[in-house]
């Protein structure tokens, strides 16, 4: 015997009446297969400027280095501080691990950033569902398509933010799971899902906060053994985390956070956390102007208009608790948003403050308690204004389409370095740092240092305080004909700034090297260089390249011989894989007739780089002076030859090789 969804018994002759809601469930289960897989199509459609880009800004310190790639470089990515820039293990091992699959090519790094970001978006839907409200497709591709997430999507480097946003929201989508159900498994998976979201970006120790803010608005209070008791393990956590985080920041061995543009009284700190929000609030609502760095404000708690920004503030959230007695939502959205920028609101010191108090992806996360009040009220809304089905996806498709497009344009901005620095100063013309980081760009092309040097001078103008801005000024004046002075003055103008500038001192004594009479100053830039880059518990690392040039200083004085010989070990100790210090120290050793070991260093420098003509050549001429290796010279001079075909004296020296040669027959 046995009983129907709606308690009838059935007996031998009827049958349960189950086929219509199966029917209707595989209807539905096709509807969303489609809506998801739409969602990831849209975003990758809405992405595909950003798919052929080329490394940018900073992603050189996030890529998998050289040194880490290895499973011994795995090993230090968890367990040494400062093996990476941030300690964020998670994304690092994601790096790594991305490497390993396929190397260098930025294609898949970008897909990675985009399906991520397209999961984030389903996890979106599926929290907003779990939630009851309206418009939750619409809340999801809000989130997919709105050109403020761009910048965390399209730059590798905020695969940090991607990554930690899926396992932020998937611990999310758990823990409400575990507040209807109550079993312990969804708690620890929950529990764990957050742990990975922190490993990747500890921006997401907020959850448990966020958590509490749904639950208030769910139930109108919050229960301390129901609501907060469970949520005492997250809260720890994601507290240490975000200490940690804070501490790795400011420590100048690691991030270096502090300083002069990081010293803001308490009053500017509210100041700024005031008007914070407003920004990224208008930023989400009107997606005009957005840029790579934004003009940092002068925070001046003497301007009298600064302070409308919190008090806007203050009474916008009065506001809304007077609301809450009908309608929590929009407060509930509003704590969520204010909340979750916490810790990018002022009160800690971020890095990035000291070029712009403002980025795009600090609020990748934050803009969901603007998406997701806005998608069920513009659901709502259109539905009363056209009721049917037509008003209700009209309209919102209309306002997808306009947002992917603002996406797509706002994408090729990232195609290269180049172009996102071009767009970044037609925005924002006023950034030192961007004219300085543009500089640099160019200082690589053919014929790009006049340009630079344009760049860096502005850089200069804009502030005239910056040791690194006068450094790179130096180098630009030091790549044009005739402006070595100057070059110096500029190097000099940056240690009077910071007389503990490392590079500074290195290209100072470059530049003195160049000059006839000046070597001994040289050497006493590059002692310098080398004697602050000791007092530093990370160097660059330990700035080899100041033994390298002492190395070729020493090397230049009559009698120094052996302390040249020193320094290019110390170099080649610290890089061992620098083919010019092995070839250097060859051609010292050559000098002092040490030939067995001259020849091991050139044949160590062209295992690193073979196509270099005239280490083939010192290589040839070592083994020429060498009875009984003859053959072997002959074997370098052709392969010098077979590079540099016209060199005068590799043509010489191969003749008299062949004469000694055939004359010894």
């Amino acid at each position: 015997m046995g009983v129907s969804r709606g308690g009838r018994r059935t007996g031998p002759g009827q049958r349960a009446k189950i086929a219509e809601p199966i029917a209707d469930s595989h209807a539905i289960n096709m509807r969303d297969a489609a809506m998801w897989a739409l969602i990831f199509c849209a975003t990758l459609a809405a992405y595909i400027p950003a798919l052929s880009g080329t490394p940018l800004w900073d992603d050189n310190y996030h890529l998998t280095r050289v040194d880490l790639r290895s499973l011994h470089g795995l090993w230090r990515i968890w367990f040494e501080l400062g093996a990476t820039q941030q300690y964020y293990p998670l994304l690092h091992s994601a790096f790594w691990l991305e490497h390993r699959i396929w190397g260098d090519a930025m294609l898949g790094y970008h897909l990675t950033n985009v399906l991520l970001h397209a999961m984030s978006a389903c996890l979106v839907v599926m929290i907003v569902r779990r939630l009851k409200l309206p418009g939750a497709w619409l809340a999801g591709f809000l989130f997919a398509l709105h050109p403020v997430c761009v910048e965390a999507v399209a730059w590798v480097s905020e695969q940090k933010s991607t990554l930690s946003g899926v396992f932020y929201l998937a611990a999310a989508l758990t823990y409400l799971h575990f507040d209807k159900t109550r079993r312990k498994p969804h708690y620890f998976l929950a529990l764990g899902l957050f742990l990975l979201a922190l490993m990747s970006k500890t921006v997401t120790a907020t959850l448990p906060a966020a958590l509490l803010v749904i639950f208030w608005w769910q139930r109108s209070r919050i229960e301390w053994k129901r609501d907060v008791l469970p949520l005492v393990p997250f809260f720890v956590v994601g507290a240490s985390a975000g200490l940690f985080t804070a501490w790795v920041e400011r420590t100048p061995s690691l991030i270096g956070a502090q300083g002069a543009e990081y010293a803001l009284t308490m009053p500017q700190r509210f100041l700024l956390a005031g008007r914070v929000p407003w920004f990224y609030a208008w930023k989400v609502l009107w997606p005009a102007d957005l840029m790579f760095i934004y003009p940092r404000w002068k925070i001046d708690p003497g301007e009298w208009w600064q302070y409308l920004f919190p008090l806007g503030l203050v009474a916008l959230a009065v506001a809304l608790g007077w609301l809450a007695r009908k309608n929590r939502a929009p407060l509930a959205g509003f704590l969520f948003f204010t909340g979750t920028l916490f810790p990018v609101l002022g009160f800690l010191n971020v890095y990035p403050f000291r070029y712009s108090y403002v980025a795009d992806h600090f609020q990748y996360l934050a803009a969901l308690g603007i998406f997701v009040p806005a998608a069920s009220w513009l659901v709502v809304w259109a539905g009363r204004i056209s009721p049917g089905k037509m008003g209700a996806i009209a309209l919102p498709a209309v306002l997808l389409a306009a947002l992917g497009l603002a996406t797509w344009q706002q994408t090729g901005m990232y195609r290269d370095y180049e172009t996102l620095f071009r767009e970044t100063l037609a925005r924002n013309p006023g950034s030192a740092l961007v004219h300085n980081n543009l500089g640099v760009k160019l200082m690589l092309k053919p014929e790009g240092e006049r340009e630079a040097l344009a760049e860096f001078r502005e850089a200069v103008r804009l502030k005239p305080d910056s040791p690194d801005y006068h450094d790179n000024l130096g180098i630009a004046l030091a790549a044009t004909p005739d402006r070595m002075q100057d070059a110096i003055a500029e190097y000099r103008t940056a240690l009077r700034i910071d007389p503990h500038f490392q590079a500074a001192h290195l290209n100072l004594g470059l530049a003195l090297m160049s000059m006839p009479g000046r070597v001994p100053e040289a050497i006493a830039e590059y002692q310098k260089a080398i004697a602050e880059n000791e007092k530093m518990l990370q160097g660059e690392p330990k700035l080899w390249e100041a033994h390298l040039n002492l190395g070729l200083a020493y090397s230049q004085i009559p009698g120094r011989q052996s302390d040249a010989i020193d320094e290019y070990r110390s170099a080649l100790r610290i890089k061992p894989d620098s083919a010019l210090a092995h070839f250097k120290l060859g051609n010292v050793l050559q000098t002092l007739g040490r030939l067995p070991e001259a020849i091991a260093e050139y044949q160590a420098s062209l295992s690193i780089d073979p196509g270099v003509a005239e280490v083939h050549y010192e290589l040839a001429y070592a083994l020429a002076q060498i009875p009984g290796r003859v053959a072997e010279a002959i074997a370098e001079c052709q392969k010098m030859l077979l590079i540099s075909p016209n060199d005068e004296p590799g043509r010489q020296l191969m003749a008299s090789l062949l004469a000694f040669r055939d004359g010894g027959r």
